[in-house]
């Protein structure tokens, strides 16, 4: 594989750099940018993400038919990389998720309706998956979608949870039951988050982060609104699971808390010694870089197979598996070494760092669970990865 850019891909980092650098707010960038934004909740962020749909910045890969440049998917994930490192809010969802979906598999009213909204950054979408007796197995989802002929589309009643966006989306991409069948019998639609039936519920992450509970009550859905065939939601799925485990969770973020660790042992002392002195301390640092490359080189391997229009799953699982745990051992390499005035919170004045990795030691635990959990990951290297047998 080729890790480095070409020089026209550098000149596109360069250009985005440069446009971070001379939109530079505390509204848009989160100011400890190792806790990925991935929402697009203020108004503020939806200027930001407007802003950078007239930069020509979303869709990129898009065909030209939809308002895209086809343009090698690296620039997506050059994007990517460069908005993560400023701690602003990411893209992926309504670009990624749901407009690529959209494009390869929605009816006609769905791409003119949906496909110029997203690219010019005018709509955020929740997504719905999880239940509370489906979370790691999505496939087991039960909220029900009952055909209705009279009107012409499906009754959706039921309950989801984790739904991080709920509370401020446009539009709920949501997978619900249409058929017995585990994987034949889901079906994805589009539903409006203002629709009368919806309630939502807020819950606090230990993590700080808010996600909902969303309850349908007899929610009606237009067939307009159903996002490709009945019964082949499940597919539709996984091929958006395996773009989120990388295009939604970038390698930025587990740098910037390597960068942070390492800027606090330059600086800190241990019995009036610099810690940077200290044996075991070198060595950790030294173990997590070496292991921070290893994600970088995973996460090259599934965009050089996405480049070649392969589904990366098995890579995907690979990668999000190492970069969640190595979040996890950063953090918890961080409280180590900082000692006890490490669980000091954020805007505490004794805090080291600012609180800065109290709050990331807690967020980490979050970044395990989005994208599918480890253990799913785990799954999918063993079964589709090993050829192990699947465990009854």
């Amino acid at each position: 594989m080729q890790f480095n850019l070409s020089a026209e891909e550098q000149a596109f980092e360069d250009e985005v750099v440069a446009f971070l650098e001379a939109n530079r707010s505390p509204d848009v960038m989160d100011e400890n940018p190792e806790h990925l934004s991935q929402t697009v909740e203020t108004p503020a962020k939806r200027a930001f993400m407007r802003k950078l749909a007239e930069k020509g910045w979303l869709g990129m890969s898009w065909p030209k038919e939809y308002g895209g440049q086809e343009r090698s998917g690296i620039y997506d994930f050059i994007l990517t990389e460069a908005l993560s490192r400023y701690g602003c809010p990411q893209p992926g969802k309504g670009v990624g998720i749901v407009g690529k979906t959209i494009i390869r598999h929605g009816n006609e009213e769905l791409k003119r309706y949906f496909l110029p909204r997203i690219i010019r950054g005018e709509i955020e979408f929740a997504i719905g998956y999880s239940e509370p007796q489906a979370g790691s197995d999505a496939a087991a989802m039960e909220l029900k979608a009952t055909r209705d002929d009279e009107r012409g589309g499906w009754v959706l009643s039921g309950h989801k949870i984790w739904t991080t966006s709920a509370h401020f989306a446009d539009w709920y991409w949501v997978g619900a039951r249409t058929g017995p069948h585990k994987y034949k019998g889901i079906t994805l639609f589009l539903v409006p988050m203002d629709h009368e039936g919806f309630e939502i519920h807020p819950t606090w992450t230990i993590g700080d982060e808010r996600t909902n509970e969303v309850f349908f009550n007899e929610v009606f859905v237009p067939d307009s609104h159903v996002v490709g065939e009945v019964g082949e939601g499940w597919t539709y799925i996984c091929e958006a699971l395996d773009l989120e485990r990388f295009a939604m969770l970038p390698v930025g973020p587990v740098e910037m808390k390597l960068e942070g660790l390492v800027g606090h042992v330059r600086e800190a002392t241990l019995d009036g010694r610099p810690l940077a002195e200290d044996p075991v301390v070198r060595h950790e640092i030294a173990t997590l870089a070496a292991e921070l490359e290893v994600a970088r080189k995973l996460q090259r391997k599934v965009i050089s197979e996405a480049l070649k229009d392969r589904a990366p799953t098995v890579e995907a699982a690979m990668y999000k598996l190492w970069q969640s745990r190595l979040g996890q051992k950063i953090a918890n390499a961080a409280l180590d070494m900082m000692g006890p005035d490490a669980q000091l919170k954020p805007g505490e004045p004794e805090a080291p760092v600012g609180g800065r990795f109290e709050r990331s030691y807690r967020y980490t635990v979050v970044d395990t669970i989005g994208g599918g959990t480890s253990e799913v990951q785990k799954n999918i290297i063993a079964r589709r990865g090993l050829g192990l047998p699947k465990n009854f």
